[in-house]
């Protein structure tokens, strides 16, 4: 009897992907004890009571079955009413709006409905780890655009310009943005959207940290003229609702996408899970108020953490958005995964390496600051006996 091989049975763009940066530090930190983390990209908060009840109620109450595969109507009908109360933006819940499985499954669906082999994909980094490893289980081609921190990390109509073929399919635009913090306003995606508009190009918008911003509100590029028959926009409730564990998402979309996008989520995962999307109604009616409450205690740390590192002599522009800020530690001699390792190891601190988020990120370090202020203060510390070293 033949020994089965795997290595001819694994596909090589499975076994040539590389796992994710934070996933392999996040491995060291697991071994460790006594160490005062900055890395996860999560709330701290636990969700709102008002959610948690409505998910014990439905439970209670046997409505334990599958839903249609697009959401239930009501759940989609509330997405509908509050992406425009919020963001200005209009969607039939009946034919443009699909609830996913986190925010994660609605990029994958996204992508997965309109590549080919062969297309381009811009994607600018830093950015979260999994838009180029989808793109390419497509056999689509990422064309990474590396963006600048003298430009607030925003991407420019010059960098974008530089990047469009006759193949560019797709523009991945992710902000507000993990690991940076970075925002774009309505005036930096009138520049964007200029160019746009000439092209047979679509926008996969990931607004998970729409609610996140900082002294404004988010501007999403669907609400510039012209824009939303070319945008995607995909977001979730794990961050402003504090329900990561909860795993529900959406995309909202015209409806010749939408339709095309409902049959590759319901042959993959048939429905988002049912207490989590009847949680979610209670989510979007009922608690603006907690939003608000949580993002005003990660606007008091976020002005913490940027006041604390500038003290200590680390630099970083000011962000505002999510609930990252994305130091620039070149200055200390270490590539950015010397600077992590060598602060866990011997001050046992942990932030995660910039180069986690693409090539760009060499030279930064991204911290969350989802963590209490005590927390904040102790890594703060530690961070600054560190740095007494390496002068």
């Amino acid at each position: 009897m033949a020994h089965l091989d795997y290595d001819r049975i694994l596909p090589r763009s499975v076994v040539d992907m590389p796992s994710s940066g934070i996933r392999k530090f996040f491995d060291i930190l697991d071994s460790m004890t006594d160490v005062t983390a900055l890395t996860v990209g999560q709330p701290d908060f636990v969700t709102p009571w008002k959610i948690r009840e409505a998910g014990i109620e439905s439970l209670e109450s046997g409505k334990t079955y599958y839903t249609s595969n697009a959401g239930t109507l009501d759940l989609r009908k509330e997405i509908s009413n509050y992406m425009n109360r919020r963001f200005g933006l209009t969607y039939d819940p009946a034919k443009e709006i699909v609830v996913t499985v986190g925010g994660s499954e609605a990029i994958d669906v996204a992508m997965r409905t309109i590549l080919q082999p062969g297309d381009e994909v811009i994607i600018p980094t830093p950015c979260f780890v999994c838009y180029e490893p989808l793109c390419k289980m497509t056999g689509a081609v990422p064309v990474i655009v590396e963006t600048r921190n003298e430009d607030r990390f925003k991407l420019t109509p010059e960098l974008l310009e530089s990047a469009i073929t006759e193949k560019t399919k797709m523009l991945v635009l992710a902000y507000p943005n993990n690991p940076t913090g970075a925002i774009m306003d309505a005036e930096d995606l009138e520049k964007i959207a200029k160019i746009l508009r000439e092209k047979q190009i679509i926008v996969l918008s990931d607004e998970i940290y729409a609610e996140l911003t900082y002294g404004r509100r988010h501007v999403s590029i669907a609400s510039l003229p012209e824009m939303w028959e070319r945008t995607v926009v995909v977001s979730g409730f794990s961050k402003a609702y504090a329900m990561t564990g909860w795993r529900l998402g959406y995309i909202c979309a015209p409806a010749p996408l939408a339709k095309q996008m409902l049959k590759i989520h319901q042959y993959a995962i048939m429905c988002a899970p049912t207490t989590a999307q009847l949680a979610a109604i209670t989510a979007l009616r009922d608690c603006d108020e907690e939003v608000a409450a949580m993002t005003a205690e990660y606007d008091r740390r976020r002005r913490l953490i940027y006041n604390g590192l500038h003290d200590i002599g680390i630099e970083s522009f000011e962000p505002e958005g999510a609930f990252y800020i994305y130091p620039h530690i070149g200055k200390f001699g270490l590539t950015s995964e010397a600077f992590c390792e060598k602060l866990l190891y011997e001050h046992r601190c942990a932030i995660v390496p910039g180069i986690a988020f693409g090539a760009a990120g060499e030279g930064f370090a991204r911290i969350s600051y989802a963590y209490s202020v005590k927390h904040i203060n102790q890594a703060l510390e530690r961070m600054e006996a560190f740095i007494k070293t390496l002068k």
